[in-house]
């Protein structure tokens, strides 16, 4: 039996076809969650590009911008210059449950928009920091981290709010007004993971180069602009089918990302919507963050600098 069904007028099929490898879960599994979580989710998606994650069966996951071409007329969408690729990509905007319902029978598992909407002129939305762990360490780095990024923010009369990123760290949000130029909300999210990286340097470090984090937690600043990040209550094709959760500032030390699943999460939500209640209101950036953060290379650039130099290094001692 396939399990098909009709559901907010979305016909769906195989519903009970395993998820993914290690994924615990059928697709009926994926589609009662996120028909459960929609009036959470859909706020988060609504009037931004959206990028989404898809598994195939047999194949690997992959990331789809461009909408296929078979997508029904009435899922809303954009057409957006992407100067990378040189091309105009049509993106989808996740604007009601029905159209998310939509891509869960495509099998996209995790949801990704842009921290901008629509209108680009309106600027982004919030500033995200995005805290890893190294490697062999455990969740808790990443809470600490996010421990020292509250501070870095308090001390400039900032705020944010915190969720699990759905895999092994932790995403602060902090949401800022609108109009906020793109270029002064990137120079203010270096200043504040260099403030944090001061406040403990033997835990956290900004070092964008993977051998030079020393085991340390990754401070990730370059989320910015048309940057896409993981959307609060999104699944994650993680073992378990984990879930990126949003939290409050006090459940930070007692949980871990694992404890959150599109089998857990509702029961764990409990009829609350911490995003929305846990989200301070929209804020100025300070103009000292700003100015210190136009004083600090941007990650990849400067990544991409060092890398050059380290292999030219190479070279000439061989």
């Amino acid at each position: 039996m396939t399990g098909d069904e009709v559901r907010a007028g979305v016909s769906l099929t195989n519903l009970d076809s395993p998820l993914f490898d290690g994924a615990d879960a059928t697709k009926r599994d994926l589609i009662d969650y996120l028909e459960a979580v929609a009036d959470r989710m859909v706020p988060q998606l609504r009037d931004r590009p959206l990028s989404v994650v898809r598994v195939r069966p047999g194949q690997e996951p992959f990331m789809q911008k461009n909408l296929p071409k078979y997508t029904p007329e009435w899922v809303p969408r954009v057409t957006i210059w992407a100067e990378s690729s040189r091309r105009e990509v049509t993106y989808a905007v996740c604007d009601d449950p029905r159209t998310l319902l939509w891509f869960g029978n495509q099998r996209a598992i995790e949801y990704h928009p842009t921290l901008l909407r629509t209108d680009h002129a309106t600027g982004p939305t919030h500033l995200v920091l995005d805290l890893d762990p190294a490697p062999d360490q455990p969740f808790r780095q990443a809470v600490l981290a996010a421990r020292l990024i509250r501070r870095a923010l308090a001390d400039d009369g900032l705020a944010g709010a915190v969720k699990t990123s759905g895999s092994k760290g932790v995403h602060v949000f902090v949401p800022v007004r609108e109009g906020t130029d793109i270029a002064e909300a990137a120079a203010a999210t270096r200043a504040i993971a260099a403030r944090a990286e001061r406040l403990d340097p033997d835990l956290a470090t900004t070092a964008f180069i993977r051998e030079d984090r020393g085991g340390k937690v990754f401070l990730d600043s370059t989320r910015s602009g048309g940057a896409t990040v993981v959307a609060a209550y999104s699944p994650r094709i993680r073992p378990g089918t984990t879930v990126s959760f949003p939290l409050t500032w006090d459940e930070l030390d007692n949980i871990s990302p694992r404890d959150f699943t599109i089998h857990t999460a509702i029961e764990a939500l409990g009829g609350r919507d911490p995003w929305a209640t846990e989200m301070p209101a929209p804020q100025d950036l300070p103009a000292d963050l700003i100015e210190e953060g136009h004083t600090i290379p941007v990650a990849r650039v400067q990544a991409m600098h060092e890398g050059k130099r380290r292999a030219r290094a190479r070279r000439e001692s061989s």
